[in-house]
């Protein structure tokens, strides 16, 4: 008899549905009144988009392999977060520098960890971690705590309203999913993503074959680096404030978005496309346990456990094709 497999994005999806329904049922949930529903559901993706264009970064070192992980992600937010709202204050006309800079710093911290972990040989996991420790102590020791800056109207607009009245899907809806066609477009069209998925199999193999196993893992970090100071610049966009914690909040999910993606842990196999999903399916858990009132201690154990859940559910189907 042969065996029914749902691919993990598709199972993290389903999952999103049945969360979504399950929210409604809930004393505080949407009840039967769909126009309730529907706003939700555009604001529960909206949410969404921030940890997901921060998981990208994380795909990318995941699927390169050899433990690869980003732990520095959420000081590079907080940084390049500050950033932004420094250099706009306020014009509009300066948005465009500030979204450089912010992609420019996260891609030098992400080369910079990329040296330490190519040349040095560090693990990725103490690479990244310290380097976090470096960039949050610099932005205490650059701030003193105060921060003088403001977000540009066009930010605003751009990034937390609805296209129009009329059409009242967010814009960072859109660009999400613009961003996540380039994403796939990255992965699946490019030489540098065959690379990377080949680097993440075997990185004897694919050096064999010719690809800069070296320069691919500098490139991989840099980019991870330049993705998270975008989603710096899209968080600070949206909720038009900054403060000294802005990005660790989204340090955990965004690792565990790429796991309930679908994307395998040792690399060489995954994709953006499960990730967005995996991204919506935390921000449903996270809006789920809001609305029931549950303590953040209980929305810790419950994201770990679903974590965990499905990456069992994953390998096992894994096991079974195999």
């Amino acid at each position: 008899m042969k065996r029914i497999s749902i691919s993990p994005p598709v199972a993290a999806l389903i999952l999103a549905v049945v969360l979504f329904l399950l929210s409604g049922l809930l004393p505080n949930g949407y009840g039967s009144d769909l126009a309730v529903a529907k706003a939700q559901a555009i604001n529960i993706l909206r949410l969404a988009v921030f940890l997901g264009v921060i998981a990208a970064g994380q795909t990318l070192i995941i699927i390169s392999g050899s433990e690869g992980i980003d732990l520095s992600a959420g000081s590079v937010v907080t940084l390049t977060a500050i950033l932004t709202y420094v250099i706009v204050n306020g014009a509009d006309e300066r948005v465009l520098p500030a979204l450089l800079v912010s992609l420019a710093v996260g891609a030098l911290i992400g080369l910079l960890n990329g040296v330490g972990i190519t040349f040095l040989k560090i693990s990725p996991f103490v690479m990244t971690l310290g380097m976090s420790g470096v960039v949050t102590g610099a932005i205490i020791i650059a701030n003193h705590g105060n921060v003088s800056g403001k977000v540009a109207p066009i930010m605003t607009r751009l990034i937390a309203r609805p296209l129009s009245p009329s059409f009242p899907i967010p814009n960072a809806l859109i660009i999400w999913l613009i961003f996540g066609f380039l994403m796939w477009l990255l992965f699946e069209r490019t030489t540098f993503g065959k690379n990377l998925f080949a680097i993440g199999v075997n990185r004897v193999t694919a050096k064999l074959s010719g690809v800069n196993v070296t320069g691919m893992n500098l490139a991989a970090y840099s980019l991870a680096g330049a993705l998270a100071g975008f989603g710096g610049f899209l968080v600070v966009g949206n909720t038009g404030v900054v403060m000294i914690q802005l990005g660790q909040p989204f340090l955990f999910p965004s690792i565990a978005a790429v796991a309930v993606g679908g994307t395998l842990l040792s690399g060489g196999k995954g994709s953006y496309w499960g990730t967005m999903a995996g991204a919506i399916v935390l921000t449903l858990i996270t809006s789920l346990l809001t609305t029931m009132q549950m303590p953040d201690s209980v929305r810790r154990m419950v994201l770990g456990g679903t974590l965990l859940i499905l990456i069992s559910i994953y390998g096992r189907q894994r096991a079974l094709r195999q």
